[in-house]
């Protein structure tokens, strides 16, 4: 077995295409974790849903600190944060951040990215950012407004201090706290019901809401006909309705397509 694994390894179950960021000894986010997250994410997008997860100690401790040095000169050179959070917005299936162990900084940014979070018990966030001076560098301070409004935001971001899951979930920005040793299997299990659902109608949600996210009410009223026309061109809008008619609701068997 290589020494040096590759920084995120795919793997596939079933429908569910599984990312385990494994670059020793934290998962740092940097140059090389944030352009194998990007590729992974790309070649994930096949599948029907994506679970992000470390075989580390931890989900990732933050970022590799040599970014932020002369003038955030590799910040802007070697790791575009614009591009992580792209590849994360553009996926068109749901994401699930499994977290264990800390997500610090970075790395509670890429949790913040994906569209779930579950998180075992023991697990710990935190922005932590400001105790080097700096502040959140990958989203993190608006995904965080955006889940649990300004006043808790400034507290999470200027306080600098470590959460439990169970506070995050609490406020809404952890989806689900489960026993450490569940998490894996709990993860998953919410990944296949993701990945057995409407996959089309899926891709339009997560669309609707980047679109509601970054203009608003009206826009994203304004962009539903657009958007909603790819679920009722889909073959499992009809599965669906065969089904509600045949059985009743929830009895659907949808492909993905």
């Amino acid at each position: 077995m290589s020494s040096n694994p590759e920084p995120v390894v795919l793997t596939r179950v079933g429908d569910v295409a599984v990312l385990t960021m494994s670059h020793a000894p934290h998962n740092l986010v940097g140059k090389i974790l944030g352009r194998a997250l990007i590729e992974g994410l790309r070649e994930a997008s096949s599948s029907r849903a994506i679970v992000l997860k470390s075989s580390l100690r931890h989900f990732s401790a933050g970022a590799d600190l040599a970014l932020f040095e002369n003038g955030g000169e590799l910040l802007h050179s070697d790791l575009d944060p614009l591009a992580v959070l792209k590849a994360f917005d553009d996926v068109p299936v749901p994401v699930i951040a499994s977290v264990h162990g800390v997500a610090l900084g970075g790395g509670f940014e890429l949790a913040l990215a994906s569209d779930f979070i579950v998180a075992s018990a023991s697990s710990k966030f935190g922005l932590v950012e400001a105790t080097l001076g700096l502040h959140p560098l990958m989203g993190g301070i608006q995904r965080v407004i955006d889940r649990v409004g300004l006043a808790r935001a400034n507290e999470i971001v200027m306080l600098a201090r470590r959460y439990d899951a169970a506070t995050l979930e609490k406020w809404g920005i952890v989806n689900r706290v489960v026993p450490d040793a569940q998490l894996e299997d709990v993860t998953m299990t919410l990944a296949a019901e993701l990945a057995a659902g409407p996959t089309v109608a899926h891709a339009a949600t997560k669309k609707l809401a980047r679109v509601f996210i970054e203009q608003g009410m009206r826009a994203a009223d304004e962009a539903m006909p657009r958007l909603q026309k790819a679920i009722f061109a889909s073959k499992d809008l009809e599965r669906g309705l065969a089904a509600f008619k045949a059985s009743g609701p929830g009895m659907a068997t949808f492909s993905g397509n």
